[in-house]
């Protein structure tokens, strides 16, 4: 069964136009369950090898009542790796290059009752373009390189006068601002507050409503309370559906070190490493479900952050972590090239030092307009609290330029410029972000205007026979343990001899790494099947009562 065929791919702008392309393909004379990457053994194609050149055929029947008269019909392709193009009935409709991020083709001139659309593929995994952690030799931290579809491809139908093409949604605690991308002269929207519906028509791009002065019983979103309300925005020809959040995170002062507040409220940002990888799919999980049981795994572990990192995922992803309380903390996705001497081994053994400064203006400039892609497309979801610019010196290049090109786009989030070290001439970021692997060490703030963030930490290794990923050798980690004991000591280590007594010296979040095991990666809290913990829960949930404890006393 093809579960993306019946999940609506976009759950922050739905109409009720539309038509999944999604389910059987033809690949290269094989055949494939799209979006599955062929690298996957759900996808049911046969040919595993490195292929260059994919070309997905797909022959389907237009179902939606698409009038071209009033309308235009959108192709939709949510991810391919790495470079396509597309035709339609033997028409080119344009080219994309990328692996991660949405993009679509007006196709109203070229459709017909019965169509034959292919998608053309090349894969040769170009560094000069976002990647993340994909590679040809996959060992250790790094992993299966995919190519082709793995986002969902489907249609729908936009009016052609006075449609809504976007909308930027920026809440506060008690109100809403929402800037409306549309050349239609008035709006209606309805705000469904537990059955009390605001409605207010307006004729302008904007919309403003302060709640407090609008006799409306609100509340706020929090990991606690994860309180979302549902509107509808109409136009005289067209309507969509979406959400908000009321939340603001914010870092103030407080004796002496950067404290972070969630709606007024001190919270400590309890995270863990989520690369987004699956045994089934690699890529995508078998049914998307599974993304949200992820969410609630991890919550029950006493987490309320995700790290998403360098992946970004499909929609459907951060609408669970909104419904669902999860806070995120996104990735942008490398690009460039990765030594494994300069980037990781010198700066673990505490040679922290890189010429950021670098030349390659073709890669900054392709990273820089992905990072922007990236806030565009996820900037509505209430569960992402603060984005990672360059991660352990990945591609970086001018991670000062970058913070302030980045950080006027989403002035509202917080923005880790240097994830682990390398932090540039002005060191401008929001954090003060390290990652210490191999020891404990108690970490104290040396600067009142950032955050002091643990950004990753912990890895230790856990074998579970039977439970592995039985194409290559698992055992990839920081450490190694033969036993849930052992385990659980070694993790309790770590909290009670260097996060717990860094904060007091302004530490204000750490993220364990990971939340699951990944290919050879054998240091996940869940083996790759997500089939057996590995930890106790109730350790890991004293642990987080013994944060919250310790951060509340920090602030006295």
């Amino acid at each position: 069964m093809n579960y993306y065929k019946n999940t609506y791919p976009r759950p922050q702008f739905v109409r009720n136009s539309y038509q999944s392309l999604d389910g059987v393909w033809g690949l290269n004379d094989d055949f494939i369950e799209v979006p599955y990457v062929k690298q996957s053994e759900i996808s049911g194609y046969k040919r595993k090898k490195y292929e260059k050149l994919l070309e997905y055929k797909k022959y389907f029947t237009l179902d939606l009542n698409f009038n071209p008269n009033k309308e235009k019909l959108i192709l939709h392709l949510d991810a391919i790796d790495q470079e396509c193009e597309v035709f339609l009935n033997n028409n080119l409709l344009g080219n994309h290059i990328g692996s991660y991020l949405p993009f679509s083709f007006d196709i109203s001139d070229y459709v017909k009752y019965e169509n034959f659309l292919v998608v053309n593929v090349k894969d040769e995994l170009n560094k000069n373009y976002p990647y993340g952690k994909q590679s040809n030799n996959p060992s250790g931290m790094w992993y299966t390189n995919i190519s082709g579809i793995w986002g969902s491809v489907w249609l729908e139908c936009v009016p052609k006068i006075n449609q809504i093409k976007s909308i930027k949604i920026s809440p506060d605690t008690h109100s809403l601002y929402i800037d409306i991308d549309s050349t239609a002269k008035s709006f209606t929207i309805d705000i469904d507050f537990d059955g009390q519906i605001f409605s207010q028509t307006f004729k302008r791009n904007t919309f403003y409503i302060d709640l407090d002065k609008c006799n409306i019983q609100y509340q706020k979103w929090s990991p606690d309370n994860p309180k979302i309300y549902y509107f509808t925005l109409k136009t005289s020809d067209d309507e969509i559906k979406s959400y908000f959040a009321l939340r603001k995170l914010e870092a103030k002062l407080v004796n002496g070190y950067q404290r972070l507040y969630l709606n007024d409220e001190p919270i400590y940002l309890n995270g863990v490493l989520d690369q987004g990888y699956f045994e089934d799919g690699i890529f995508l999980p078998l049914n998307p479900i599974e993304y949200e049981n992820d969410i609630k795994r991890m919550k029950s572990l006493g987490f309320n952050l995700l790290r998403k990192h360098i992946k970004v995922e499909p929609e459907i992803f951060y609408y669970y972590c909104d419904i669902n309380g999860m806070l995120v903390m996104q990735d942008f996705v490398n690009n460039g090239e990765f030594n494994f001497f300069k980037h990781a081994l010198l700066p673990n053994l505490g040679l922290k030092v890189l010429n950021d400064h670098q030349d390659d203006n073709k890669q900054f400039e392709i990273f820089i307009n992905h990072s922007i892609e990236t806030i565009n497309h996820l900037y509505n979801h209430p569960s992402i609290i603060a984005w990672t610019i360059f991660n352990e010196g990945w591609g970086q290049i001018n991670s000062d330029e970058a913070y302030l090109i980045l950080k006027k786009l989403d002035a509202n989030r917080l923005f880790d410029s240097t994830s682990g070290w390398f932090k540039h001439k002005d060191n401008l970021s929001d954090f003060n972000s390290e990652h210490i692997y191999f020891k404990n060490k108690i970490l104290k703030s040396n600067d009142k205007n950032k955050i002091l963030f643990l950004s990753e930490f912990g890895g230790i290794a856990r074998k579970i026979n039977g439970h592995i990923f039985n194409k290559r050798k698992a055992n990839y980690g920081y450490g190694k343990k033969a036993s849930e004991d052992e385990l659980n000591k070694a993790i309790l280590d770590i909290y009670h001899k260097m996060v717990i007594p860094s904060i007091k010296y302004g530490l204000c979040g750490s993220v364990y790494t990971q939340l699951s095991d990944v290919e050879e990666e054998i240091n996940g809290l869940y083996t790759y099947d997500r089939k057996v913990l590995k930890v106790s829960k109730d350790i890991m949930n004293t642990i987080k009562k013994e944060i919250d404890k310790e951060y509340k006393n920090s602030l006295k």
